[in-house]
């Protein structure tokens, strides 16, 4: 009789599973299908909510709460979540949407926060926004909703595109993640970690719009978040706290020294390496003329300073990736086999242009040479490459150095 059982869950588990693997997500959503819309209280997912309610889906919201201020204050009173949730509401009343709340501020401590302390402690430069989408909205907000009410398609107000590819080889077309029309807000960088089956469930209504247009949308249609400022900076440090002060908190003071580079001098003491970035500013007392981090050393605990913004050490030409993600994890482009490289182009921070570039194997991931040299690289940054507007996927670089 257990073993029965046993056998019906396994066959209704495999019926779900090649049901769901048969659903052409190329053809877009059906009417009826239902749509989950990510809505984080501001005004790019409200106009991307009202979007979708103008069409015939079976719509609702959701709130992600990643973060737990009563780790830091003991209380969530008046805290900036609780200030967010609020304008969901109303927007969702206004467009008569149901929403709700989704605590998931513990996978977001133990997948992205906890390792991103690691990383700061050890000298990186990570960016945890870019790991927030892969595994927390595009990862357990998804299954989720998935799990719970059997929604087809997540959407966001993020600024991106997605198209469809037919490949050889297979009749079913594939996802490509692309640039926004908008240049100055687009955002594939920060989905660039997103696997090619949560793409394939991702809608992005604001992808073919300037952002002044969504502003002149929200405005038109009286939404409660039309002229709400934009949040900036990391999502749990926001953009009033200084970043070293937030980190405190977490991190002890590790003191090291300060070294000049063109005088193997030591000229200040830091009191650890994640208060500095490579390629910015570095305040030294005594100092007459302004000092810029080129380097930082893990193994001596050092910060290496060179005078000017403009110094060569600041400068380098080759980046080494490990780790690096395809989007398409089964389909690496086949110019990358080729001894003179791929031509692409390179991101390794959100508001930059992207660079050219050469992209090579690598012993761990991959190689790049850049077209023309770059300053304010720095290890544990996320590059992501591009062919044109498509979006590959991203590495976390492992270091960068000059070859001239």
């Amino acid at each position: 009789m257990l073993g029965s059982l046993k056998r019906n869950a396994a066959t209704k588990l495999q019926r779900l599973h090649i049901r769901n693997c048969h659903v052409d997500y190329s053809r877009g959503p059906s009417k009826g299908d239902k749509v989950v819309i990510a809505m984080s209280g501001g005004v790019d997912s409200s106009v991307a909510a009202k979007l979708l309610a103008e069409r015939d889906y079976d719509l609702s919201a959701a709130f992600m709460r990643n973060w737990d201020t009563r780790d830091e204050s003991g209380s969530d009173i008046g805290c900036q979540w609780e200030k967010d949730w609020e304008d969901v509401q109303r927007v969702c009343r206004m467009l008569d949407i149901p929403c709700k709340l989704i605590d998931l501020h513990r996978q977001y401590w133990t997948r992205v926060f906890e390792p991103s302390l690691t990383s700061w402690q050890s000298g990186l430069t990570p960016n945890p926004d870019v790991w927030c989408n892969r595994e927390v909205k595009f990862g357990a907000l998804l299954r989720q909703l998935i799990r719970d009410s059997n929604a087809l398609w997540l959407a966001t107000g993020h600024y991106a595109r997605k198209d469809w590819q037919e490949c050889t080889g297979t009749r079913l077309a594939r996802p490509r993640l692309l640039r926004a029309h908008d240049a100055t807000k687009d955002q594939a960088y920060y989905l660039s970690s997103i696997p090619e089956h949560s793409l394939s469930r991702a809608l992005f209504p604001l992808g073919e719009l300037q952002k002044a247009q969504v502003r002149d949308l929200a405005a038109k249609w009286g939404l409660p978040t039309a002229v709400k400022e934009e949040s900036m900076g990391i999502c749990f440090v926001g953009e009033k706290k200084k970043f070293t002060n937030f980190l405190s908190q977490y991190i002890p003071p590790n003191p090291g020294p300060i070294i000049d580079m063109t005088t193997s001098e030591q000229i200040a003491t830091h009191e650890g390496l994640w208060n500095y970035t490579i390629g910015q500013g570095a305040k030294i007392r005594g100092c007459k003329t302004r000092m810029f981090v080129a380097k930082k050393d893990p193994n001596q605990n050092a910060i290496f300073v060179v005078p000017g913004s403009f110094h060569p050490a600041l400068y380098v030409n080759a980046i080494n990736i490990e780790k690096f993600r395809w989007i398409w994890t089964n389909h690496i482009p086949e110019d990358l086999f080729q001894t003179s490289g791929m031509k692409a182009q390179v991101k390794y921070r959100h508001c930059m242009e992207s660079e050219g570039c050469a992209v090579y194997r690598h012993e761990r991931g991959l190689r790049i040479i850049l077209d023309v040299p770059q300053k304010g690289i720095a290890a544990g940054q996320v590059a992501t490459l591009y062919l044109d507007d498509w979006c590959l996927g991203c590495g976390i670089i492992d270091g960068a150095e000059s070859t001239t």
